[in-house]
């Protein structure tokens, strides 16, 4: 069976945790966790990183920094994963949910402005698949409405967006606020695992706290008071050395991971590309402003019967592909709170949306098999 996907260890993950049990610091905030922060730091131009246990942690730690609370609303798109709304669910507020794009499953920045009322006080969009979303339109509308903008960037790492002005900005960059994920199932990987990236200088003082239990712990050890105490609201956001040191290890790689994973995309792309010319199939499109950093690949099926019937065949022939997120609009948890319409084009990808094996082992011979097959189907 050629699986969904396969975690890849490069090799120096258990020399690593080693080295920081050795160390005798295994709780958060040590060496290993200083080194990546200050890594997404240099590298990406973040003003603050904070790593956290996981991406839902960090967006929760933005929910609070947003002091979110009963009766304000929060704009998020219905494609995504739970993650995105509960976040801001726990401290009480509604979620007006967005659609999709017609021709993309991020959020359709057009759609947003007519959701703001005096209640809203947050944007949240989600970089599906590490490919941005339109943020000159976002931000403007953003500024406009003195509203926060929380980037949903769980897949979207070594991703970048390229402005009006020319300038090319990691994705995670440029909200108030956002949050990454490195899940076993993103490009970088920790097993479970995020972080939050502090944009605006208002949240960075009050970030650390959060993240600390509601103390100022961060500024004690860094010698700026004589002693700490609770001061706010927070919990135990921060992961342990063990895990800090595993995406050490990862991150050394990532120059070496985007580039094989790049290799299997445009292989799917172009292998694939015949039956989209042919109108089987429709292929993700990279918007002029957006890159591409390889975390998944994805096609689009004719409808739900059809992708349905190319996954039972995909199985037959022991390769497992998997369809992606349910509308959350329509959850069970969330449609008796909905009183909007229903959002077309999230139900469009919950039902056409499917996903492809890709990971760093996935072989090129793997890869062509895979295209072969799905050639084989819709030749059927």
């Amino acid at each position: 069976m050629i699986p969904f996907n396969k975690p890849y260890l490069t090799g120096k993950e258990t020399l690593y945790i080693e080295e920081a049990v050795r160390s005798g610091k295994i709780s958060g905030n040590g060496a290993f966790t200083k080194k990546c922060q200050q890594f997404f730091e240099e590298t990406y131009r973040f003003k603050k990183c904070l790593l956290t246990t996981s991406c839902t942690d960090a967006l929760e730690m933005a929910a609070i920094l947003c002091n979110i609370g009963p009766g304000d609303e929060v704009i998020v798109p219905s494609y995504t994963f739970v993650s995105t709304a509960l976040a801001f669910v726990r401290q009480g507020a509604k979620i007006i949910f967005a659609d999709s794009s017609s021709d993309q499953p991020n959020i359709d920045e057009n759609l947003i402005e007519p959701l703001i009322t005096q209640k809203t006080k947050a944007i949240v969009l989600v970089h599906y698949a590490g490919v941005a979303c339109n943020m000159d339109i976002i931000m403007e509308i953003a500024g406009k409405h003195n509203l926060i903008v929380i980037e949903d960037a769980a897949q979207a790492i070594d991703s970048f967006y390229v402005d009006k002005n020319g300038k090319k900005r990691a994705l995670g960059s440029i909200g108030h606020l956002a949050a990454f994920s490195f899940h076993e199932t993103k490009n970088i990987i920790s097993g479970e695992g995020g972080m939050l990236c502090v944009n605006d200088e208002r949240f960075i003082k009050r970030s650390e706290i959060i993240w600390e239990k509601g103390t100022n712990r961060a500024e004690f050890f860094r010698g700026e008071v004589n002693k700490y105490g609770w001061v706010d609201t927070g919990s135990s956001f921060l992961p342990s050395e063990i895990i800090a040191a595993f995406l050490w290890a990862q991150i050394e790689n990532l120059d070496n991971i985007q580039k094989k994973r790049a290799q299997i995309w445009n292989t799917y792309n172009s292998g694939l590309r015949l039956l989209e010319e042919n109108r089987f199939i429709f292929l993700p499109k990279i918007p002029e402003y957006a890159t591409n950093n390889a975390h998944m690949f994805y096609i689009i099926c004719s409808s739900l019967k059809e992708r349905t019937e190319l996954i039972n065949f995909l199985r037959s022939n022991n390769i497992l592909s998997v369809f992606h997120y349910l509308s959350l609009y329509k959850s069970e948890f969330y449609q008796n709170k909905y009183d909007g319409k229903p959002l077309q084009y999230s139900d469009f990808y919950e039902d056409r949306l499917l996903r492809l094996p890709l990971y760093y082992e996935l072989s090129e011979e793997n890869v062509n098999l895979i295209i072969e097959k799905i050639k084989i189907f819709f030749q059927k």
